[in-house]
């Protein structure tokens, strides 16, 4: 997911029956760091910001990113908006004057990080939001993805996107604050078949914004994970998409099957990038940002579904558990 990129996963289908009573406390804990916006609810208005707030935005120049930087610049804030092609950020973000820096940045590489983030800081002095979009998806079987085609993908949605926090942190822990969300994906909450190497990728940008936001925390630094669902982006588009380059008869027949679905739902998909960054917006806004944000209805049903499934889980193997555990002297 990235900045055309953003989520693979499938729609849940119907629930099993939850028989414990415990379990709505579990559910009623995980939902209420989840924001829906209905398809029915009226278009919202940009939040306004009491002073303005200073974005660092990766993958600015469509899709997802390019919704939350035009949603900041329209609340008034101040946006340095990067991109491979800066061209394009210029093009769709005309007429804001000097509240848009455009900067070309590849993730995968450490010298334009660099100086993306010097540009940032000389020209508004400091970096208050943190975007992490910029990447993409490598789909398809896992054998079927070549070695060097995994560690692409690893390098960009990972290493990458690690990398510009990196060069941001610094700068925000100076200013005791600031906040970093990470663009994460349903297919970081659950992983379908076809999805394997980019699923694992966001399942890795999960635990690592989890812990990071333990660390950053008491320095006045929040961390924000947002799992979109579908959103209609050219993510599953030819110039965007990646499919395993290497073909295994064993596969064949289903793998087919799983890239003529992806290219059906193709700009069909039920979220609207522009009512993400809306939400993005408010959420930066928060005196005290979640940490978890499914976007979609789509990502709460995944999110409902996989809390269900480990409650589920865990209860019907409590007693092999627990038979794990030593009757050491000094136990408690």
């Amino acid at each position: 997911m990235k900045t055309n990129k953003q989520q693979t996963g499938l729609n849940s289908g119907n629930f099993r029956a939850i028989k414990r009573r415990n379990f709505l406390g579990v559910i009623t804990l995980l939902t209420a760091a989840v924001f829906l916006t209905p398809a029915s609810a009226q278009q919202p208005s940009p939040a306004k910001a009491t002073s303005p707030k200073v974005w660092f935005v990766t993958g600015s120049n469509r899709g997802i990113g390019l919704g939350i930087a035009r949603a900041a610049l329209q609340a008034g804030d101040r946006v340095v908006a990067t991109a491979r092609r800066p061209e394009q950020v210029r093009a769709a973000l005309p007429g804001y004057g000097d509240n848009l820096l455009v900067v070309a940045l590849d993730i995968t590489r450490g010298d334009q990080i660099e100086a993306a983030v010097k540009a940032a800081k000389e020209k508004f002095g400091r970096i208050d939001v943190l975007v992490n979009n910029a990447g993409y998806g490598q789909l398809g079987w896992f054998e079927n993805n070549s070695e060097e085609q995994i560690r692409k993908q690893f390098d960009t949605n990972l290493f990458g996107t690690m990398n510009v926090a990196r060069a941001v942190l610094p700068l925000m822990r100076q200013q005791r604050s600031g906040h970093v969300i990470t663009i994460s994906s349903i297919a970081g909450l659950t992983v379908t078949a076809g999805s394997s190497i980019y699923g694992s990728t966001k399942f890795a940008l999960e635990g690592w914004m989890e812990g990071l936001a333990e660390e950053i925390k008491p320095l006045k630094i929040f961390s924000t994970l947002v799992e979109p669902g579908y959103f209609r982006t050219d993510f599953l588009d030819p110039t965007s998409v990646s499919w395993g380059a290497l073909n295994i008869d064993d596969y064949a027949v289903e793998s087919k099957k799983g890239r003529e679905g992806a290219e059906k739902v193709n700009h069909k998909q039920i979220g609207d990038p522009a009512r993400l960054g809306l939400a993005v917006v408010k959420i930066a806004a928060m005196k005290t940002p979640l940490l978890r944000f499914a976007a979609g209805s789509d990502a709460y049903d995944v999110m409902i579904k996989k809390a269900r499934e480990l409650h589920d889980n865990a209860e019907q193997f409590r007693e092999l558990s627990g038979s794990t555990n030593g009757t050491w002297p000094d136990a408690k």
